[in-house]
């Protein structure tokens, strides 16, 4: 019997290793140890912060850099290398989890430490980049990302602006001249989950600012700052820019979707997507006898393409006879579990309703859902039939 774990992190509670692993010690109590089970752990990302792990997983190098974090603090970040391509991960130079909860700067934080990992991707010569933008700490447009590879943004002084996407609203000029020609000859891929433009209602600032601690008015005036980078790249570069500004996916990240659209030519792709073929996921999924998937919050938004269902997906379409997923919340109905292509699912909140202690416990409730979907599907799995039922202990 072959058993792949595949789950996304519980966000604020576990990472996707450890998930992966605590299903898998609860998969461990009920197996016979003399039986033939083949268990693969297959932490997965959506592009944001987890991906360069799952990269690392499968088989990339670390290569570990000092960058400038979201306020001009040094952090330590890595980078994935392999066969000449790199997995950089936005999260990790640029993100909301470097800031303390009190220490929120929605209108000076930026991403130059994110292109100061990519400019070490360069270095590294690699020629394809797969950049993932989740999780950013700042709504500057890419601003600073495109500084740390070489563009000027200056003021009406011909002065370099700040840091920051507060500070966009006193852009004059942009120099294009002296950005890295080495991007012209490498393939670049955004890993995006998300499908907002850079600006208006459903713009970078309006949508994600608040959870980056801007108040309505930061909102209003972040929003009109990215109004004027577009502005003023429009004219040094032509109309592409502004339509680069409405392409889905161009508000990911504060923004930074928008700046590897735009600047530096790249081409957006689900982040999941990505991911599993990072880590060879169809592969690794073929011919096994059950799935085991989740995140934290099983949802309506997880049917839009989030990692649970997009690796139900791939597992459906390699022939897996049994898929089910762990959370720690579950709010879909039965039927909308089996059209997300789950044959159960199993919620920590099931095991223990108190929020604060699931979250505490997750490990501990995890080995123990663990425990129960090897009771459940090992037999299921071994009928290699879809029933359409789903057993008790899933809701």
């Amino acid at each position: 019997m072959r058993v792949i774990i595949a789950p996304d992190k519980f966000k604020g509670s576990l990472p996707a290793d450890a998930v992966a692993e605590a299903l898998a010690a609860g998969l461990a109590r009920v197996v016979d140890a003399e039986a033939e089970v083949d268990v693969d752990l297959v932490p997965m990302a959506d592009g944001g912060d987890g991906t360069v792990e799952a990269a690392l997983r499968a088989g990339h190098t670390a290569s570990r850099h000092t960058v400038t974090g979201p306020l001009g603090e040094p952090v330590e970040a890595v980078i994935a290398l392999r066969d000449g391509t790199a997995v950089v991960e936005l999260a990790a130079a640029s993100g909301l989890a470097l800031l303390p909860p009190d220490g929120l700067a929605p209108m000076s934080a930026s991403s130059r430490g994110t292109g100061e990992l990519i400019r070490a991707a360069l270095d590294a010569g690699c020629r394809r980049i797969v950049l993932g933008v989740g999780g950013s700490a700042c709504t500057d447009g890419g601003a600073g990302m495109l500084a740390a590879l070489g563009v000027q943004l200056l003021d009406a002084h011909g002065r370099s602006l700040p840091d920051g996407g507060g500070a966009l609203a006193g852009l004059d000029r942009i120099d294009l001249s002296g950005l890295d020609d080495r991007l012209g000859r490498t393939e670049i891929v955004v890993a995006v989950d998300v499908d907002n433009p850079l600006l208006g209602d459903t713009g970078a600032a309006a949508v994600f600012g608040p959870q980056k601690g801007a108040a309505p008015q930061q909102v209003v005036a972040l929003d009109a700052a990215l109004g004027r980078f577009v502005d003023v790249l429009t004219a040094t570069d032509g109309d592409r820019i502004r339509a680069a500004a409405l392409t889905p996916g161009a508000g990911a990240a504060g923004g930074v979707g928008f700046a590897a659209l735009a600047v530096l030519h790249a081409a957006a792709r689900p982040g999941l997507e990505l991911v599993a073929e990072l880590v060879g996921l169809a592969d690794r999924v073929r011919d096994a006898d059950l799935v085991i998937t989740g995140e934290g919050s099983l949802d309506l938004q997880s049917l839009a393409g989030k990692t649970p269902v997009g690796v139900a997906r791939i597992a459906r379409a390699a022939g897996v006879p049994v898929v089910v997923a762990a959370c720690g919340v579950n709010q879909l109905t039965r039927e909308q579990a089996h059209r997300g292509g789950f044959d159960a699912v199993w919620a920590l909140t099931d095991l223990e309703p108190d929020p604060a202690r699931s979250i505490a416990g997750a490990a501990r409730l995890l080995t123990e859902v663990g425990e129960q979907i090897g009771r459940w599907a090992t037999p299921a799995a071994s009928r290699a039939v879809l029933s359409p039922d789903l057993p008790k202990e899933s809701r």
